[in-house]
């Protein structure tokens, strides 16, 4: 395990939203402030994407930089979900912008509900960060926990009948599910404090890593069925999945973007984390065997659902559930090249999704509804947002050139490469059925004749941008993972397999080359 270096941008990379949340609070909730807020929320927002850039640079160099005597710890695993927050933060952020004021001038929201979804975006970036960069693993279950209770406010923002009850449904399950993780967080305590002669070193994730031989066996496989129940019901696995839709088809859009892009990563990330514990201390086999269960039940679940569904926010997040179990399908065949597909699948679904979700966003303002059977022609009424729909929806469902098809192949590699032949063939199929899924938002609601009552006409350009960037991302990550990006998730996954970051990942079929140039033709480590 590399050296930890003590910095100081663990801490600053914290203190930027909760700093921008608590101004946010201060404020005044009344039309004058309006102006304000929104100045104080652009300014966070990019100054945590520079902070978060600076991090991840420092963790990419090589070093390994912890904070507050070692509480706080940034590896490249971390660095990983450190950048997709800070990056969707920024672009949702910016998103927000018009979307948030489109509702104040409707009526949507008054000067008060304005104020709060700010601070409380702010407030949920800082627990999801806290949950990536926590080091304490019983700061690391709290972490989770307050992301529920930042996010609630925002689930039920409109205060409308049915977004109350999505987030109530929310708020039982989430608390529900994750007191599972605390139980398996106590355990994991308990056995390392058994082991370990300081006994306040137990609780710190690199600790039990550094001692994971010593941990019993019996208790450690316990431990990760109760993480894997708890932290796999925020992070949508099937069956913990049932809050899900509710919460992202009632959300504003682009919380939907972030709960599904960003928060059932923090959820993954948690699982990765006691994944390496258990796998160093009772071996592979087990581990890997409830998450290919989990992620092909939440497969063929989701898949058939996504289809049925006539709600396009709801289809999207059955969407979510169905490449969340593709990401712990792939952990399941493990190896190296199962892990980096993990892990690159985790980024690639981040940057549709948060694309798709802004572009229901444009809908519900164009549209008024949800309801494909209503949203008809966007592509002629509105064709900016049109076509940004069309390529969110052909990268979700898996085509070429887009950044999704590059890690759903890697993903189906691994199952083939671990002998997994009857698993990933069925998970081919109910692939299609997903094809089919999205071709039906393409052809009907994209490509479909416009109702009369739709005037012509696009949304304003602060919600265009920011979706403009997601699209650049997303053909940049299909056509050529950039270099930067390649060796990052290939530090991740040496972090995962328990390998030297200078050794490069041998691919299970290209002994000699490492698992990022299956992605990208990245040039040989200097």
């Amino acid at each position: 395990m590399t050296a930890m270096v003590p910095s100081v941008l663990p801490l600053v990379t914290l203190a930027v939203p909760l700093v921008a949340a608590i101004g946010i609070a201060l404020l005044p909730a009344r039309d004058g402030a309006t102006r304000r807020t929104e100045t104080l929320h652009l300014g966070a927002i990019a100054a945590l994407a520079a902070v978060v850039l600076a991090l991840v640079v420092e963790v990419a160099r090589g070093t390994d930089v912890s904070a507050l005597g070692g509480w706080l710890y940034v590896d490249p695993l971390a660095a990983v979900f450190v950048a997709l927050i800070g990056l969707i933060g920024l672009i949702t952020g910016l998103y927000a912008w018009g979307y948030v004021r489109h509702d104040l001038e409707h009526g949507e929201i008054g000067p008060r509900g304005h104020k709060i979804f700010h601070v409380f975006f702010h407030l949920f970036l800082f627990t999801m960060l806290l949950v990536v960069t926590s080091n304490n693993i019983v700061m690391m279950w709290v972490a989770v926990e307050a992301t529920t209770l930042g996010s609630a406010f925002l689930v039920g923002l409109y205060g409308k009948r049915p977004s109350l009850e999505a987030a109530w449904k929310y708020v039982i399950i989430g608390t529900v599910g994750v007191a599972f993780g605390l139980y398996g967080t106590v355990l994991t305590y308990a056995d390392g404090a058994s082991v370990l002669a300081d006994h306040e070193g137990a609780i710190l994730w690199t600790n039990l890593a550094a001692h994971a031989s010593a941990l019993d066996p019996m208790l450690v496989k316990i431990a990760f069925v109760f993480v894997l129940i708890g932290f796999g019901t925020k992070a949508g696995l099937f069956p913990m999945h049932a809050w899900l839709p509710d919460a992202h088809s009632e959300a504003p859009s682009p919380v939907s973007a972030l709960l599904s892009a960003v928060l059932l990563k923090c959820a993954l990330f948690v699982v990765i984390r006691y994944l390496i514990l258990t796998t160093r201390a009772v071996g592979a086999d087990f581990p890997q065997l409830l998450l290919m269960i989990l992620g092909f039940a939440s497969v063929a679940v989701a898949s058939f659902l996504l289809y049925v569904q006539k709600d396009l926010k709801r289809k999207l997040a059955y969407s979510s559930v169905e490449h969340i179990g593709l990401i712990a399908l792939a952990l399941g065949f493990g190896g190296p090249l199962g892990i980096g597909a993990a892990i690159l699948h985790a980024v690639n679904h981040s940057l549709a999704k948060a694309l798709i979700f802004c572009g229901s966003g444009n809908v519900l303002m164009k549209y008024g509804t949800r309801d494909l059977g209503e949203v008809k022609g966007l592509l002629r009424v509105a064709p900016a947002s049109g076509l940004m729909m069309m390529i969110g929806s052909l990268a979700l469902a898996g085509f070429p050139p887009f950044n999704l098809f590059v890690s759903e192949f890697l993903i189906l590699g691994a199952g083939i490469a671990s002998g997994h032949w009857v698993v990933t063939g069925l998970v081919v199929l109910l692939l299609t059925v997903t094809v089919a899924a999205f071709v039906q938002i393409v052809s009907g609601s994209v490509l479909g004749k416009a109702p009369e009552r739709i005037g012509v006409g696009d949304v304003g350009w602060r919600a265009l941008a920011p979706m403009g960037v997601l699209v650049a991302l997303v053909v940049v990550m299909g056509v050529a993972v950039p270099r930067p990006v390649a060796r990052l998730i290939e530090d991740a996954t040496a972090v995962v397999v328990g390998a030297d970051r200078a050794t490069p990942i041998a691919a299970p079929w290209q002994k000699a080359e490492p698992i990022a140039r299956l992605a990208a033709p990245a040039a040989p480590r200097s």
